[in-house]
């Protein structure tokens, strides 16, 4: 999968970047090598999916998905 990220350069020094497609996605870095690292810890992290189990003997299914 590709993701189109935005990277700035940071008025204090580094760099920061954020996901358009993924709303409140997110980082930081010093250096661009660092960025790139907490962008890919990022980005999985805003995708990762918890399902919860519904309970049993409902009739119906309701899950809560946290993404």
């Amino acid at each position: 999968m590709k993701i189109k990220v935005v990277i700035h350069e940071a008025e204090e020094g580094g760099f920061w970047a954020e996901v358009p497609a993924i709303p409140g996605c997110a980082t930081q870095g010093e250096t661009y090598e660092e960025l790139l690292q907490n962008l890919n810890e990022a980005i999985e992290a805003c995708l990762s999916v918890e399902i919860v189990e519904p309970k049993r003997g409902e009739k119906k299914r309701v899950l809560e998905i946290s993404v």
